[in-house]
């Protein structure tokens, strides 16, 4: 398809492809999904060679979140069946820390419920992060507290935080259909915040929501302007007990297409396989690597995934290897003070009309792989990793 040798060529260079050949790549049909697949695959492979970061979820504070964001279990008034719990201590935040470690993850992600941190909650995140590195030497952390306020970025990072996430989730245009408690500019500001402070931006969406194609390449194209270094995709994990539990949307072609898309928009941008992946992609999941390199290792926030012996037998299955600790996953333009314009990938890896959204049929049969995380931070039993 010319379509897929320009968008290759294009990423090969660096090069933001149209939004009309991103809302191509998402009504490509699924006799050509295979092609779509190889073609992202090349570009994924020339800035990130055969690497698979892994990242682990650490929740310091399950629901009772004041936000009404309409995808997620722990928001007000949900009647989601999920573990809740005020914030874990320290050093039962670094135990289950090192239990993803162990297990080969590479970054430890800290996420607390809420509209956002008061001071004394970044206080004890801190304190939090300093016991995480104490313990496991090199080990990135990434926090996710919500809306930052003045010098909050500026105190984690001090008190070692590498990266900080924070979500666009959905196009500007129809984020007032999912939160009302605050808006699209809120988050940006946020991003921007953690960016000034010097930590490492992490902002992605979530998918399968009933956005249509425009709004998924919208968000993307926010993204690509904000610059952060990874991307996380999410597919709506649809929880019994929010506004979006009949949303079954997705087929693990779309999430393909969707994946495929994001990679040829940020080519260059740690792209991560997020939250939903083992209910929507399914056994379709080996592909995905073709497109992601970087995938959460174990259980969510408040579902359960495969478990983390499995996601490693996966890695390997595919033809994949884990990235080590040592190795810089960034390529070396985008590495702070590294390359410019012309800089070549990192030596240490190889280097139109809108599609209606797609219905996923008999949707409602994947109920069953909705499992409400039972198991590690905030419980008596061991994580998954």
């Amino acid at each position: 398809m010319d379509l897929l040798n320009t968008l290759v060529d294009k990423g090969l260079r660096r090069e933001s492809p149209t939004r009309e050949e991103a809302l191509a790549v998402l009504a490509t049909s699924d006799d050509e999904l295979l092609d779509v697949v190889a073609a992202a695959g090349k570009v994924r492979r020339q800035w990130f060679g055969r690497r698979v970061k892994l990242n682990y979820l650490v929740n310091l504070k399950s629901g009772l979140c004041p936000e009404d964001c309409s995808y997620c279990s722990q928001r007000l008034g949900s009647k989601a069946g999920i573990l809740k719990y005020t914030w874990l201590k320290p050093d039962e935040a670094s135990k289950a820390a090192a239990a993803g470690v162990a297990g080969g993850a590479k970054r430890v992600c800290l996420v607390a419920s809420g509209r956002g941190p008061t001071d004394k909650d970044v206080d004890r995140v801190s304190e939090t992060i300093s016991a995480i590195k104490e313990q496991n030497e090199g080990v990135e952390v990434c926090a996710c507290l919500g809306l930052l306020s003045d010098g909050q970025a500026e105190r984690l990072r001090a008190a070692g935080a590498d990266a900080y996430n924070h979500n666009l989730n959905t196009s500007e245009a129809t984020y007032g259909d999912i939160c009302t408690t605050h808006d699209f500019s809120d988050r940006v500001s946020t991003v921007q915040q953690a960016q000034a402070a010097g930590m490492s931006a992490c902002s992605g969406l979530i998918a399968g929501m009933g956005e249509s194609d425009a709004d998924l390449v919208d968000v993307v194209f926010a993204l690509r302007e904000l610059d952060p270094d990874s991307v996380p995709v999410n597919f709506l994990i649809p929880f019994e007990g929010t506004p979006l539990a009949k949303e079954w949307n997705l087929t693990p072609q779309r999430a393909l297409r969707i994946l495929a898309m994001v990679r040829f928009v940020c080519p260059d941008i740690e792209v991560r396989l997020a939250g939903g992946r083992e209910v929507h992609l399914r056994s379709l999941q080996p592909l995905a690597l073709h497109l992601a390199n970087s995938i959460f290792l174990g259980d969510y926030l408040t579902s359960e995934g495969q478990a983390g012996q499995d996601d490693l037998a996966m890695i390997a299955d595919a033809g994949f290897e884990v990235e080590d600790p040592g190795t810089a996953t960034l390529p070396g333009h985008r590495r702070p003070g590294c390359g410019g314009a012309d800089a070549e990938a990192a030596t240490d890896g190889p280097a139109a009309t809108t599609a209606p959204a797609a219905t996923a049929p008999s949707g409602e049969a994947h109920r069953d792989l909705v499992a409400v995380r039972r198991r590690g931070a905030g419980t008596d039993l061991p994580p998954n990793a």
